[in-house]
């Protein structure tokens, strides 16, 4: 079972020992992946391993990370059909997977804007109506970091999160929530807080009902960042990835809710109003 402990233990790891994971291991994460391969929004995401000592040592090669991932003996990459939701999905249904390898002590780094998709889409056999949002390395982290990885890390702020009152909020967006104010819903929600994404940009704002009980997930989208000729939406992966973090622990509390696209009668300014979580009555 999936739970915030193991959210709190995932961080971003980009230097790996050469050794390739075993058998067993690939082969729990592909189970994994297969079982738990369809997000909220109904999109499936289909998974694939790349092996660098095989002949996918040229896909891997293609993946320009600019010396920031070293030495991953493996990568796993995804895809998913083109369509509204389904960048969240991904990331909904990768983010699970990567906590799942967490939890068996390999290392993942999300790669979503440093990876060149051509070489990889060939060898998955993407379609037209297909996209790759991102893909992983996995291996066991190296004992030591490189220097690279260490600056990296530095410049995107990886160990830092945005206070509560900055993404937090009930009733409306002017009135923020403390961990005390979300009372059993505080674990899910600092899993939110807890959760990667792309240059670190935390886009997500999240707002309470006045009761507590339904949950509203908004996008604040960075300017910029995403092109409209590009059918992979970054910060929408983001909000994938905070929405599993929210669900894994709700399930853990053993709190019942469901997914679904309701926007509420909030004065949202310019954020994006993405999914409600609504809590089973």
């Amino acid at each position: 079972m999936l739970t915030l402990e193991t959210v709190k233990k995932r961080i971003s790891c980009r230097t790996y020992s050469p050794l390739p994971l075993g058998k067993e291991e690939l082969d729990q994460i592909m189970e994994f992946a297969r079982s738990h391969d369809t997000g909220p929004f109904g999109h499936r995401v289909d998974c694939m391993l790349l092996h660098k000592d095989t002949a996918d040592r040229d896909e891997i090669g293609s993946i320009a990370t600019y010396g920031v991932i070293r030495n991953a003996p493996h990568y796993l990459a995804g895809r998913v059909k083109i369509g509204e939701g389904a960048s969240e999905d991904f990331g909904f249904v990768l983010e699970m997977v990567i906590l799942r390898a967490t939890g068996m002590g390999i290392g993942t780094c999300w790669l979503g804007g440093t990876f060149r998709r051509s070489r990889i889409a060939a060898r998955l056999g993407l379609k037209d109506d297909e996209m790759i949002p991102a893909v992983t390395p996995l291996g066991y982290p190296a004992d030591k970091r490189s220097l690279i990885d260490s600056l990296f890390r530095l410049g995107a702020g990886s160990d830092r999160r945005r206070a509560w009152r900055e993404i937090f909020f009930k009733g409306d967006f002017s009135t923020a929530v403390s961990p005390d104010d979300a009372g059993s819903l505080a674990p899910a929600l600092e899993a939110v807080r807890l959760a990667p994404s792309a240059s670190n940009r935390q886009p997500w704002r999240v707002c309470l009902d006045a009761g507590k009980k339904d949950v509203h997930f908004f996008l604040k989208r960075t300017p910029g960042y995403d092109t409209l000729n590009n059918p992979v939406r970054l910060q929408e992966v983001d909000m994938g990835i905070a929405m599993c973090h929210f669900d894994i622990v709700t399930q853990q509390l053993g709190i019942e809710g469901a997914w679904l696209r309701t926007p509420p009668p909030l004065v949202a300014g310019k954020l994006e109003y993405i999914a409600s979580w609504i809590l089973k009555r």
